[in-house]
């Protein structure tokens, strides 16, 4: 009898120890669905690589990865959202330079701190910016658009999105540094000036490849040039503005954040899990197709690293360029 009861407490022992370990392991994060929010509309570069890397995610996680396009305020209303998010693990901010970086810089207030409110996850890829113009425009080059900037000073018209968007400030650094007089024309949104760009309206345009790439691609608009150090991957016969003007450097990004708070566990897995993809051929080359480049295997620590030498480097760069907060 005692040798029954040691042996039933044994198996007792032994399955109470094996009941936590299975427990932990199947409410392993995520154990619920994980919101990935958006300061962009559906259809837009941003989203259209946010769509891309949640699908792919979802299927690794066994958990929808749910899209929430919050649009408008030059990206305060997505960013104030995912900051007052509950930082649980089921919340996560797809982040461009503007919202992190450059809004910190160009507004007094903002209805959310990027460095107070906000933890880094992972770095996801550049996108590059492009100076385009209609597929019939007799300017041909770089060189043609500044020599007739300077030739008709004022008259050559830059669009972009505004003096307090990166697109804007773009356009003033390329003012700048070419001595060109473009008269700067401001849109509410990258598609309202491709439109305009396309029945001659305007002669060039600033916007971000990422959501010009499919257009100029089809042959309707065609890249003078990319505001990244080198040429980039998949548009080798585009030059870079550097060759130009050595030293331009003006590349957006993409990387996730999370709210402050948010554990550590969900923070590093979802880190591994978007590296890992990331660096699969087949996802960065249908990156690449969108414009941006992705870029993988970068920790949390030096996701976090890059942000603040981009606030060094952005806070020279307004200054060289005369843009003072409102």
């Amino acid at each position: 009898m005692n040798r029954r009861l040691i042996t039933l407490s044994i198996a007792a022992l032994s399955l109470a120890a094996w009941l936590p370990a299975s427990h932990a392991q199947s409410t392993a994060w995520p154990d619920k669905p994980v919101k990935l929010v958006l300061s962009q509309p559906a259809g837009s570069g941003p989203d259209n690589v946010a769509r891309l890397l949640s699908e792919r995610l979802a299927r690794n996680w066994g958990q929808p990865v749910v899209i929430d396009n919050k649009p408008g305020g030059q990206n305060a209303i997505g960013a104030q959202f995912a900051a007052r998010s509950p930082a649980d693990g089921t919340t996560f901010y797809f982040a461009t330079t503007a919202a992190l970086i450059t809004n910190p810089l160009l507004f007094k207030t903002l209805p959310y701190d990027a460095q107070k409110d906000f933890v880094p996850v992972s770095f996801v890829a550049r996108s590059p910016f492009a100076i385009l113009v209609e597929t019939a425009s007799p300017i041909k080059s770089i060189e043609d658009l500044v020599a007739r900037a300077k030739a008709e000073p004022g008259k050559l018209s830059l669009g972009n999105e505004g003096p307090r968007t990166f697109s804007g400030m773009i356009a003033r650094l390329f003012n700048s540094r070419t001595a060109a007089q473009a008269n700067l024309v401001s849109y509410s949104s990258v598609g309202v000036g491709v439109q305009d760009l396309m029945g001659k309206h305007i002669d060039a345009m600033v916007a971000d490849l990422a959501s010009t790439a499919a257009l100029a691609k089809q042959g309707r608009m065609r890249v003078l040039a990319t505001t990244s150090p080198k040429r980039v991957a998949g548009w080798e016969q585009v030059p870079s503005l550097s060759e130009t003007m050595p030293g331009f450097d003006m590349v957006g990004w993409f990387a996730v954040v999370a709210p402050a708070g948010t554990p550590p566990a969900a923070i590093n897995r979802f880190n591994r899990d978007l590296s890992a993809l990331l660096a699969d051929k087949e996802v960065a080359e249908r990156i690449a197709t969108m414009g941006p480049i992705a870029e993988a295997n970068v920790s949390v620590a030096q996701t976090g690293a890059f942000l603040r030498n981009e606030m060094t480097r952005w806070t020279a760069i307004t200054k060289e360029i005369g843009v003072l907060p409102e």
